[in-house]
């Protein structure tokens, strides 16, 4: 959160952290405050570095079952698109989720921490830094590769190569106009229809994608891709 409070003016999103453009990010933290209306609700998420605020709008009954899923002193993961309007810096929440594994928030900070140093000591071509040579599914906040173990071994066992060639698919499908228009997402059995893939698979898939913040649920089983 700390890096949010102090962020500075960036490229094309018009927000930069470590010099590199965001504008949809995760937050995992503990709900420190919910102020609810009629058509929206407002609430901080805090994770001990700072706090951000969130206002999730409210436009169906999956929008209300999310808000009405959290509460104050509730660990959470936030997908939502960075805002700032007269330096008051918001997120535009796409999906709440509460944590019931503690080891997402062990993990979440390690992962900040990673992208950081990999932002500000790796990037730009240190001759230190280990080579990955295959190609993975990028994060939202670009300039480093999610899978923290490829990026430091730089191999694949077949699991991880299955899944990072599914997610390819999963996301060019989500990307089709007629599934960013959908309003609740696409469910999961219909894309492993219409791409003739296992829904085991997909479902596996569909979660290491929303763990990596690419993509997030609208409703039970409905996905969308985070850009939309």
């Amino acid at each position: 959160m700390k890096q949010l409070k102090d962020l500075s003016r960036g490229g094309e999103s018009g927000i930069s952290i470590d010099g590199v453009d965001v504008n949809n990010i995760v937050l995992v933290g503990m709900v420190s405050k919910i102020d609810n209306a009629v058509s929206d609700c407002t609430f901080r998420v805090d994770d001990g570095t700072g706090w951000v605020e969130c206002t999730k709008w409210i436009h169906e009954p999956v929008d209300s079952a999310e808000v009405d899923a959290i509460s104050v002193g509730m660990y959470v993961r936030v997908y939502g698109q960075l805002k700032s309007i007269q330096s008051r810096r918001t997120l535009h929440t796409f999906s709440i989720r509460p944590l019931t594994d503690f080891n997402e928030i062990v993990n979440h900070f390690a992962e900040c921490i990673y992208v950081h140093l990999y932002n500000t000591k790796l990037r730009g071509g240190v001759t230190t830094q280990p080579q990955v040579t295959n190609s993975v599914v990028s994060n939202p906040i670009k300039g480093y590769q999610t899978n923290l173990s490829n990026q430091l071994s730089g191999q694949y066992n077949t699991d991880e190569q299955q899944i990072l060639g599914v997610s390819s698919m999963v996301l060019n499908y989500l990307r089709r106009p007629a599934c960013l228009a959908s309003e609740t997402g696409v469910r999961s059995d219909v894309v492993a229809r219409e791409l003739n893939i296992s829904l085991d698979k997909i479902r596996t898939t569909l979660e290491y994608l929303s763990s990596e913040g690419l993509v997030y649920t609208t409703t039970d089983d409905h996905y969308k891709f985070t850009d939309a």
